[in-house]
């Protein structure tokens, strides 16, 4: 069985498209997906499945969603290994003075492909920092996240594919409960 990682765009952010936690785990075990863990309000839901085809996934929560709250929110998902890769392909690391409360990571739908790669790093963001591998964008806001240079409407219209953002603590965070259920999956197997 797959551990997955869900990461919802735009739900409980300033009062809108508003889905308590208790009822998205819920939807997620109705849907068959097992262990449904939710980490904060922004709907980050770490679960197991069966099912392989992770675009087709995606697309049945989104479903899922539609039906049982009335609106349609892009849903992202990763495999745990695809999210122990992100963070080790995190290209700030290794580097010093790096304040991991200031580094988001924007998990795309898709890969943006190489030329929407090139225009996204054109953008004028000093002193924030853009750095762009496969289909997560890395941006370190040496200043913090609450006053950005960087235009996220200018980023979202040069990558053409739809994302949802992670502050680095969460993005450890999520990989920490994936890492739970795998532990706990390999227990099962054991017996």
């Amino acid at each position: 069985m797959a551990i997955v990682i869900s990461m919802l765009r735009g739900v409980n952010v300033g009062g809108h498209n508003r889905i308590k936690m208790d009822a998205l785990r819920a939807l997620y075990e109705s849907m068959r997906l097992r262990d449904p863990q939710t980490y904060v309000q922004s709907g980050n839901v770490v679960f197991r499945t069966e099912e392989r085809d992770l675009v087709l996934l995606a697309k049945r929560i989104q479903n899922g969603i539609e039906r049982s709250f009335g609106f349609r929110p892009e849903v992202i998902l990763r495999a745990a290994s695809e999210l122990r890769d992100v963070i080790a392909r995190n290209p700030f690391a290794n580097r010093r003075g790096i304040d991991p409360s200031k580094l988001l990571v924007s998990f795309l739908a898709r890969d943006p492909g190489p030329e929407a790669r090139d225009k996204v790093l054109k953008i004028k963001s000093d002193p924030d920092e853009l750095r762009i591998d496969g289909r997560e964008l890395y941006v370190y806001f040496p200043n913090g996240m609450a006053r950005p240079k960087l235009s996220w409407p200018a980023v979202e219209r040069a990558l053409k594919t739809p994302g949802t953002g992670r502050n680095w603590n969460s993005v450890t965070k999520l990989l920490e409960m994936a890492e739970g259920l795998e532990a706990l999956e390999s227990g099962r197997k054991a017996c």
